[in-house]
């Protein structure tokens, strides 16, 4: 069966870095990520096209289009390398042609995407796909607390269970031969990465279990945006073994400068992260 991978630029954002790095030291995290003039770090919003077979896979959409200006400015949105429609059009994707999204989570950096306005409506972007997503993710998008309700908005996920186009996974799923989703809680508690496997190496899409690549090399580095960072500690622990044993390349969603990688162990026993910048497979 075919396989083929490519990782899918959809934009990119300016966030506190107090949020992105949580108790780790300024004098320690600056040394990965430089802040900007404004004390601000970049985060990019990396998506995962995946060919399997006969589907075609997305695994994320992004924060979309649909903000106010307000939020944007907020964000500090860009989209250096274009839209997520615009890269998915690179590989001779169109929206029709989605069979699968995959939410790693809801919230709406990973999931704005989903859905767009036309015609001052909202609607699904990908017409013929289905949206697949932890049950208790949903169930946390659509029961938020003072924490959460600010990242969990009804518009990214409202419309695809109106028109009845989520299928809701219940723990570790196999969604195609190549690929399954597999739960790395703590970040939030329905949080899933998903695996590609079938070809020389198995692809490892962490999402948020690492921001940053430094953070799956470092385990007690957990982002102040963890609901449960306990949870994240300890799923931590048991994929960086399994990339580890497995020789995965890793894939970072929001790394600007390491977007994939494999993980290695120093002349100190520790893990560190072994830059391949491999974009893509079977071009």
């Amino acid at each position: 069966m075919t396989l083929k991978w490519h990782i899918i630029p959809t934009g990119r954002v300016w966030v506190d870095p107090g949020g992105a790095f949580g108790l780790v030291p300024r004098s320690m995290w600056q040394k990965h990520q430089p802040p900007n003039q404004d004390q601000l770090i970049p985060m990019d919003l990396n998506s995962l096209l995946i060919f399997s077979g006969d589907k075609v896979i997305l695994v994320d959409s992004g924060i979309g289009d649909k903000l106010s200006p307000k939020a944007m400015e907020i964000w500090g949105i860009e989209w250096p390398e274009g839209t997520m429609l615009e890269n998915l059009k690179k590989w001779g994707v169109k929206r029709e042609d989605v069979d699968i999204v995959i939410n790693t989570h809801l919230h709406s950096d990973h999931s704005g995407g989903n859905t767009r306005i036309v015609d001052g409506k909202i609607e699904p972007t990908f017409p013929n796909a289905i949206y697949m997503v932890q049950e208790n993710e949903y169930f946390d998008a659509t029961h938020t607390n003072v924490r959460t309700r600010a990242t969990y908005l009804p518009e990214n996920f409202d419309p695809i269970f109106t028109n009845k186009r989520f299928h809701f996974l219940k723990g570790d799923s196999h969604i195609t031969d190549h690929v399954r989703t597999v739960l790395t809680p703590g970040h939030t508690p329905g949080h899933q990465s998903v695996i590609v496997e079938g070809g020389d190496f198995p692809i490892f899409f962490v999402s948020d279990l690492a921001s940053y690549a430094i953070h799956f090399a470092k385990t007690a580095w957990v982002t102040a945006y963890d609901v449960e960072p306990l949870k994240t500690i300890k799923s931590k622990e048991i994929w960086q073994k399994w990339a580890f044993d497995n020789k995965a390349l890793v894939v970072f969603q929001h790394d600007i400068t390491i977007r994939s990688g494999t993980l290695i162990k120093n002349e100190k026993n520790r893990y560190e992260i072994d830059v391949k910048e491999v974009g893509s497979l079977g071009k």
